[in-house]
């Protein structure tokens, strides 16, 4: 089996990600991760990386092709990327989505405490959702561009959970839940 996250930038992604490889025994792949890493080495951060995207294909396509062949040659894996369940159809297809609000409070919070994000640190929760809301439009031009692929179109998904309110322990439990009645 093959679990697919995908989402909203600050609904827990990469924390539910993790929860699930641990209780599950699955490895994890963080595709933002790899993309990140990518700008780091180009000497820039996530958002500049991200604009150079709508307009130059390599920033995606390396790890985009990474992950097709992922999806070919493992299985028992979690990958959590943007186009993930698009370029892994067989995956067990997740979408996390968040208030935008509240989203953006949480990557305030975390870019303070965690450069690996490589995003700049924002002054407010409101430039952080300012910075979240242009991320989000880069990114569906950028998918749709190259994909035709609307990646917040949540009809995409085997399962959708609003993670507003609820911790991530209660996220990871319903996607347990999910796959236990699915017995999977």
């Amino acid at each position: 089996m093959i679990i697919s996250i995908s989402g909203m930038p600050g609904a827990g992604k990469s924390t539910v990600a993790k929860m699930l490889s641990k209780k599950l025994g699955m490895k994890r792949y963080y595709i933002g991760g790899m993309r990140r890493e990518l700008a780091r080495k180009k000497g820039m951060d996530i958002d500049r990386l991200n604009e150079i995207g709508e307009k130059e294909s390599w920033t995606d396509k390396e790890v985009d092709e990474f992950q097709k062949e992922l999806g070919k040659k493992e299985d028992n894996i979690i990958i959590e990327g943007r186009t993930s369940f698009f370029l892994i159809p067989q995956s067990l297809k997740v979408f996390l989505d968040v208030d935008l609000h509240t989203g953006a409070q949480r990557i305030f919070e975390d870019v303070k405490k965690n450069a690996e994000r490589n995003e700049p640190v924002y002054g407010s929760v409101a430039e952080a959702e300012a910075a979240v809301r242009k991320r989000m439009e880069g990114d569906k031009r950028r998918y749709k561009k190259y994909y035709g692929v609307d990646i917040y179109d949540r009809s995409h998904y085997d399962i959708v959970i609003d993670t507003t309110s609820m911790t991530p322990e209660e996220v990871a439990g319903r996607i347990l839940s999910v796959l236990k009645h699915r017995g999977k």
